[in-house]
Protein backbone atom coordinates (compact mmCIF):
# COMPACT_ATOMS: atom_id res chain seq x y z
CA UNK A 1 0.00 0.00 0.00
CA UNK A 2 2.87 2.31 0.34
CA UNK A 3 4.01 2.28 -2.71
CA UNK A 4 0.97 2.77 -3.82
CA UNK A 5 0.36 5.61 -1.80
CA UNK A 6 3.59 7.42 -3.07
CA UNK A 7 3.03 6.61 -6.53
CA UNK A 8 -0.54 7.87 -6.72
CA UNK A 9 0.42 10.98 -4.56
CA UNK A 10 3.31 11.74 -6.98
CA UNK A 11 1.59 11.69 -9.57
CA UNK A 12 -1.58 13.84 -7.54
CA UNK A 13 1.16 16.13 -7.04
CA UNK A 14 2.70 16.79 -10.63
CA UNK A 15 -0.90 17.41 -11.44
CA UNK A 16 -1.29 20.19 -8.73
CA UNK A 17 2.06 21.31 -8.34
CA UNK A 18 3.35 22.15 -11.70
CA UNK A 19 0.15 24.12 -12.83
CA UNK A 20 0.75 26.07 -9.43
CA UNK A 21 4.59 27.11 -9.99
CA UNK A 22 3.70 27.91 -13.48
CA UNK A 23 0.81 29.97 -12.66
CA UNK A 24 2.08 31.86 -10.17
CA UNK A 25 5.38 32.57 -12.31
CA UNK A 26 3.35 33.46 -15.10
CA UNK A 27 1.02 35.67 -13.09
CA UNK A 28 3.99 37.45 -10.73
CA UNK A 29 3.42 41.28 -9.99
CA UNK A 30 0.14 41.30 -12.08
CA UNK A 31 -3.41 41.48 -10.01
CA UNK A 32 -5.02 38.55 -7.97
CA UNK A 33 -7.85 36.94 -10.62
CA UNK A 34 -11.01 35.80 -9.47
CA UNK A 35 -10.26 33.10 -11.73
CA UNK A 36 -7.07 31.64 -9.66
CA UNK A 37 -8.97 30.12 -6.92
CA UNK A 38 -11.24 28.80 -9.73
CA UNK A 39 -8.45 27.17 -11.42
CA UNK A 40 -6.15 26.12 -7.96
CA UNK A 41 -9.52 24.13 -6.79
CA UNK A 42 -10.33 22.65 -9.90
CA UNK A 43 -6.81 21.61 -10.30
CA UNK A 44 -7.04 20.25 -7.10
CA UNK A 45 -9.83 18.14 -7.69
CA UNK A 46 -8.46 16.88 -10.92
CA UNK A 47 -5.56 15.61 -9.03
CA UNK A 48 -7.34 13.79 -6.08
CA UNK A 49 -9.02 11.96 -8.79
CA UNK A 50 -6.32 10.02 -8.56
CA UNK A 51 -7.46 8.91 -4.90
CA UNK A 52 -10.80 7.23 -6.32
CA UNK A 53 -8.47 5.59 -9.12
CA UNK A 54 -6.13 4.29 -6.79
CA UNK A 55 -8.71 2.69 -3.91
CA UNK A 56 -10.70 1.03 -6.72
CA UNK A 57 -7.66 -0.33 -8.22
CA UNK A 58 -6.42 -1.48 -4.38
CA UNK A 59 -9.92 -3.11 -4.16
CA UNK A 60 -10.28 -4.35 -7.20
CA UNK A 61 -6.74 -6.09 -7.69
CA UNK A 62 -5.17 -6.56 -4.48
CA UNK A 63 -8.43 -7.51 -1.77
CA UNK A 64 -10.57 -8.97 -4.70
CA UNK A 65 -12.94 -6.84 -4.56
CA UNK A 66 -13.43 -5.42 -1.18
CA UNK A 67 -11.90 -2.83 0.58
CA UNK A 68 -12.97 -1.14 3.87
CA UNK A 69 -13.91 2.48 4.74
CA UNK A 70 -10.78 2.82 6.73
CA UNK A 71 -8.28 0.86 4.85
CA UNK A 72 -9.55 3.33 1.77
CA UNK A 73 -9.85 6.19 3.88
CA UNK A 74 -5.50 5.57 5.00
CA UNK A 75 -5.29 4.90 1.21
CA UNK A 76 -6.62 8.66 0.43
CA UNK A 77 -5.62 10.43 2.91
CA UNK A 78 -2.10 8.87 2.53
CA UNK A 79 -2.21 10.14 -1.15
CA UNK A 80 -3.13 13.40 -0.30
CA UNK A 81 -0.38 14.00 1.92
CA UNK A 82 1.96 13.14 -0.49
CA UNK A 83 0.14 15.27 -3.44
CA UNK A 84 -0.24 18.21 -0.36
CA UNK A 85 3.85 18.11 0.04
CA UNK A 86 4.35 18.83 -3.53
CA UNK A 87 2.17 21.60 -3.92
CA UNK A 88 3.73 23.08 -0.71
CA UNK A 89 7.06 22.31 -2.79
CA UNK A 90 5.33 23.76 -5.78
CA UNK A 91 4.71 26.90 -3.94
CA UNK A 92 7.77 27.84 -1.61
CA UNK A 93 9.69 27.45 -5.13
CA UNK A 94 7.82 29.85 -7.15
CA UNK A 95 7.73 32.31 -4.30
CA UNK A 96 11.73 32.09 -4.36
CA UNK A 97 11.58 32.24 -8.19
CA UNK A 98 9.81 35.09 -8.46
CA UNK A 99 10.69 36.75 -5.13
CA UNK A 100 6.65 37.69 -4.66
CA UNK A 101 5.54 39.49 -1.87
CA UNK A 102 2.19 37.35 -1.85
CA UNK A 103 1.35 38.56 1.60
CA UNK A 104 1.90 41.78 1.11
CA UNK A 105 -0.20 42.41 -2.19
CA UNK A 106 -2.68 39.88 -0.58
CA UNK A 107 -2.57 42.77 2.58
CA UNK A 108 -3.02 45.51 0.36
CA UNK A 109 -5.72 44.16 -1.68
CA UNK A 110 -7.92 43.01 1.50
CA UNK A 111 -7.00 46.66 3.13
CA UNK A 112 -8.87 48.51 -0.79
CA UNK A 113 -11.71 46.32 -0.28
CA UNK A 114 -12.33 47.48 3.19
CA UNK A 115 -12.40 51.20 2.26
CA UNK A 116 -13.92 50.64 -0.68
CA UNK A 117 -16.66 49.21 1.43
CA UNK A 118 -16.65 52.40 3.35
CA UNK A 119 -14.53 51.37 6.60
CA UNK A 120 -12.28 54.19 7.92
CA UNK A 121 -11.34 55.61 11.44
CA UNK A 122 -10.23 53.10 14.18
CA UNK A 123 -11.95 49.79 12.36
CA UNK A 124 -9.46 50.54 9.14
CA UNK A 125 -6.35 51.09 11.44
CA UNK A 126 -7.27 47.74 13.53
CA UNK A 127 -7.46 46.02 9.99
CA UNK A 128 -4.21 47.61 8.87
CA UNK A 129 -2.49 46.56 11.60
CA UNK A 130 -3.96 42.64 11.73
CA UNK A 131 -3.13 42.67 8.17
CA UNK A 132 0.37 43.64 9.10
CA UNK A 133 0.75 41.08 11.77
CA UNK A 134 -0.69 38.90 9.10
CA UNK A 135 2.38 40.02 6.26
CA UNK A 136 5.26 39.44 8.91
CA UNK A 137 3.62 35.96 10.33
CA UNK A 138 3.56 34.97 6.59
CA UNK A 139 7.33 35.77 5.56
CA UNK A 140 8.33 32.64 8.48
CA UNK A 141 7.77 29.27 6.70
CA UNK A 142 7.16 27.40 10.16
CA UNK A 143 3.74 29.62 10.12
CA UNK A 144 3.40 29.78 5.72
CA UNK A 145 3.91 25.91 5.48
CA UNK A 146 0.94 24.63 7.38
CA UNK A 147 -1.60 27.75 5.85
CA UNK A 148 -0.36 26.27 2.19
CA UNK A 149 -0.73 22.76 3.37
CA UNK A 150 -4.40 23.99 4.86
CA UNK A 151 -5.02 25.18 1.35
CA UNK A 152 -4.91 21.63 -0.44
CA UNK A 153 -5.70 19.08 2.48
CA UNK A 154 -9.52 18.95 3.27
CA UNK A 155 -10.06 19.28 -0.54
CA UNK A 156 -7.90 15.27 -0.26
CA UNK A 157 -9.68 14.72 3.02
CA UNK A 158 -12.86 15.13 0.94
CA UNK A 159 -12.11 13.57 -2.01
CA UNK A 160 -10.84 10.09 0.13
CA UNK A 161 -14.60 10.38 2.12
CA UNK A 162 -16.28 10.36 -0.61
CA UNK A 163 -13.52 7.96 -2.74
CA UNK A 164 -14.21 5.61 0.47
CA UNK A 165 -17.66 5.47 1.28
CA UNK A 166 -18.57 5.14 -2.53
CA UNK A 167 -15.91 1.95 -2.98
CA UNK A 168 -16.90 0.07 0.16
CA UNK A 169 -19.70 -1.03 -1.34
CA UNK A 170 -18.36 -3.56 -4.13
CA UNK A 171 -21.32 -3.24 -5.76
CA UNK A 172 -20.26 0.25 -6.60
CA UNK A 173 -18.38 0.40 -10.37
CA UNK A 174 -17.32 -3.91 -9.75
CA UNK A 175 -13.91 -5.17 -11.37
CA UNK A 176 -14.60 -6.56 -14.37
CA UNK A 177 -13.94 -9.74 -15.25
CA UNK A 178 -11.26 -10.87 -17.82
CA UNK A 179 -12.99 -13.40 -20.48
Amino acid sequence: MIRRILSFGAVAGLIVGIPLFGISVAWSGHPDSPWGAVIGYLTMLVAFSTVFVAIKRQRDAELGGVIGFWRATLLGVGISLVASLFYVLAWEAALAVTHMDFAGEYSRSLIEQKKAAGVTGPALDAFVAQMEVFRVQYANPLYRIPMTIAEILPVGVLVTLVSAGLLRNHRFLPAQRAG
